[in-house]
């Protein structure tokens, strides 16, 4: 097997969420696909919509703390324990931190199109819009995070074990998707200098 610079593990942020991934900690990946599998039934099949089961579950939540504070209060018994309920600066700045990249990845790629005409760019992002249009047509929003959960506990274990053969077959696939896509920029490049001629 060859030496690969990165390990799968390492590239997946390389602790708990990692291991789960790639199946090390198996009783909580099978947890996690039954839980999956679960909530994608009660929500699709059983026909439950998610604000009725959250209020369900919030109203028996509360009637549970209701009564246990009261009943504690009569029988002498300790108040239910409850977390302080607060959102830290710090997780907020986190969250801001994060996006803030996401969204300035998304402006300096509207950049190249709009501003620097990157054609080659443009065509990449008309695909990938395409498939994400063609893909939500098929198929409801919850399917569809369904489905991305569980490639995402089934595709890394797999690639993990078969690496090698899996990067091979996509740099050829990239090869010839590279090959057709400057085809296309050519011969639009070649289209719009005959247009300015005519």
């Amino acid at each position: 097997m060859a030496t690969h610079p990165r390990s799968l593990h390492a590239l997946l942020g390389g602790g708990a969420v990692a291991d789960v991934l790639l199946w090390r900690r198996r009783n909580v990946s099978a947890a996690a696909v039954v839980g999956a599998t679960a909530v994608w039934f009660v929500f699709e099949r059983a026909g439950y919509s998610f604000p009725s089961v959250l209020s369900n579950a919030l109203l028996l939540l509360v009637a549970i703390l209701f009564f246990w504070a009261k009943s504690a209060s009569l029988l002498n018994r300790p108040l239910p324990p409850l977390p302080n309920l607060e959102v830290s600066e710090v997780v907020v700045e986190k969250a801001a931190d994060r996006a803030l990249v996401w969204i300035n990845r998304v402006l300096a790629v509207a950049h190249d199109i709009a501003i620097k005409r990157d054609r080659k760019v443009f065509i990449q992002v008309i695909l990938i819009l395409w498939v994400v249009s063609y893909v939500g047509m098929l198929f409801n929003f919850l399917t569809l995070i369904y489905i991305g959960v569980m490639l995402s506990l089934l595709v890394p274990p797999l690639y993990e074990k078969y690496q090698d053969h899996v990067d091979e077959k996509l740099g050829v696939a990239h090869s010839v998707l590279s090959r057709h896509i400057d085809t296309i920029m050519t011969r639009a490049g070649q289209s719009a200098k005959q247009k300015k001629t005519e």
